[in-house]
This record gives structure tokens, sequence and C-alpha cells, in this order.
């Protein structure tokens, strides 16, 4: 206390004189309109700027849970889209996995994702707490990329499209009676070729690729990418497509694993018998 009054009194008359200003501007500003309206200006653009500032940085620290937010959103719009139980009519933000519907969509993240390798594996942050389980077919919001290989507790394993023993049933989108097998010859991670597309069919440069649904892993319509090119094999009469993939496999984070819940009837209804 005696340093505060030693300081007060040591600076009376600096204090003295910034209280005088003080009060001659409050004077100043109060009978003068213009010196008012510049004031409150004033200090409107300073307190706008500290909270544009403010809201920025919040902005930026809520990032993260706003991305996991769409994501989920994104999740319950694809079990809806694939659904073929429903029509757009039927649509409304529920939960897919207390929903009627023929497929599910579990949200997740890429831990590892290789891509230079000619067998390359994905890594993702879900594993059998979290339902998955072998043979489910995994995707980005731009397209596949790969099948679920083996399953922990927490983490999976997922065969990449970018691998050798890598096939995925396929079709040209404007072609919905031609079918092909999508693998990857090993050389550019965003290029897959298509083969086993028959002679007759019609399509061009730029064309979308996408899942045939000839297979329990995918549902029918899902992107994979446009036809880069192409040539036709004679002796098989038979055409092998370069496939520019939507996704670019080297820069991969935001997944979702597709559960078929018909897959198990499925595939007993397709054994061969004992």
């Amino acid at each position: 206390m005696q340093q505060i009054l030693n300081f007060l009194i040591k600076n009376k008359n600096f204090i003295l004189f910034m209280l005088l200003l003080f009060i001659s501007l409050v004077f100043t500003i109060q009978s003068h309109s213009y010196h008012k309206s510049k004031f409150i200006n004033s200090a409107n653009w300073f307190t706008g700027g500290i909270y544009e500032k403010a809201n920025g940085v919040s902005s930026y620290f809520s990032l993260k849970s706003e991305n996991e937010k769409l994501v989920e959103e994104n999740r319950r719009l694809k079990a809806l889209l694939y659904s073929k139980k429903d029509s757009l009519d039927t649509i409304q933000f529920i939960d897919s996995t207390s929903f009627a519907t023929d497929y599910l969509f579990h949200a997740g993240k890429i831990i590892k994702n290789s891509y230079s390798k000619f067998d390359n594996i994905i890594l993702i942050n879900k594993g059998s707490s979290d339902s998955i389980k072998t043979n489910m077919g995994v995707i980005t919001p731009n397209g596949i990329i790969g099948v679920v290989d083996r399953v922990g507790g927490s983490h999976a394993t997922v065969i990449s499209i970018l691998n050798s023993a890598s096939s995925i049933n396929a079709q040209l989108k404007n072609n919905d009676n031609y079918y092909g097998s999508l693998s990857w010859n090993g050389e550019n991670p965003n290029i897959v070729q298509l083969g086993d597309v028959e002679k007759l069919a019609t399509f061009d440069v730029n064309d979308t690729v996408t899942t045939g649904g000839y297979s329990t892993l995918f549902p029918k319509g899902i992107p994979i990418g446009t036809v880069k090119d192409f040539k036709l094999d004679t002796k098989e009469n038979l055409y092998v497509i370069n496939v520019q993939l939507f996704n670019d496999m080297t820069n991969l984070e935001n997944i979702y694993v597709i559960e078929n819940l018909h897959r198990e009837e499925i595939d007993n209804l397709l054994a061969p018998k004992n």
C-alpha cells in the first residue's frame, strides 16, 4: 500500500495531467457531434477488429469439430443414397445405424497410407469394436480406395486398389450392360486399369467409371474415375481402359467403410452346395 502511495505522490503531476486531458476529451466529444461520431466510429472499428480476430481464432480451433460433423452427415446421407428400400421423398436426418437400409457407412480416418509399392496397404482407425469386418468396401467422399483385409479391435488394414491382389467390379456409367474388372498395373498411383470390357461397348475419353454392383463389396454407382485413354485387345476383342481416379491416392484422410447388411445371406445363397 505504501508503495502505491509513493508512486502516486511521485507521479502526481503526470497523473493530474492525464486526468485533465481525459476530462477535456470527454467534454469535447460530448459537445461536438462531429468529434462524437468520429469517436464512435473509431471505437466500433477497434472493437469490431478485436471481435473479428477472436472469432477467427475460435473458428480455427473449431475446424476439427466442424469437419467431424460434416463427415458424420455425409455418412448418413450416403447410407440413404445407396438404400434401395427408400425413395428420395423419405430422406430425413436420422442415424443410419438404426435405419432400415441395405448399407451402413462407418466414418473413419486413415492412419497410414502406402502408394509407392506394388502391393499397397492402408491402415484405418476403425476395427471390430466399430463393427468393421473383412471384405467391407472402403471409400472416400471422392470414390473407392480398397477393401478391408485384416481387422483388429480398434484398427483395420485395407487392401488398396493400388495392390496386385485388388480386383473390383466396375462399369462405364453410361453403359449399364458393360462391366469389367478394375486392377492396377503398378505404375501411376492415380491411374488404374479397367479390363475385360467387351468390344461392343461405346464410350469416349472423360466418360465416368463407377462400381458395377455385381459384388457384395460396393453398392452400384459409386464413382471411381474417368476414362483417360483406352486400347482394344484384338485377340480377345476386349478393351483395356486407363482410368484417372477421382481420388488422389497420395493424399487421403477421411474414409467410409461400407457394411452390406445382406452380404452374409447373399454369400450363403451363392456358395456351392456340398
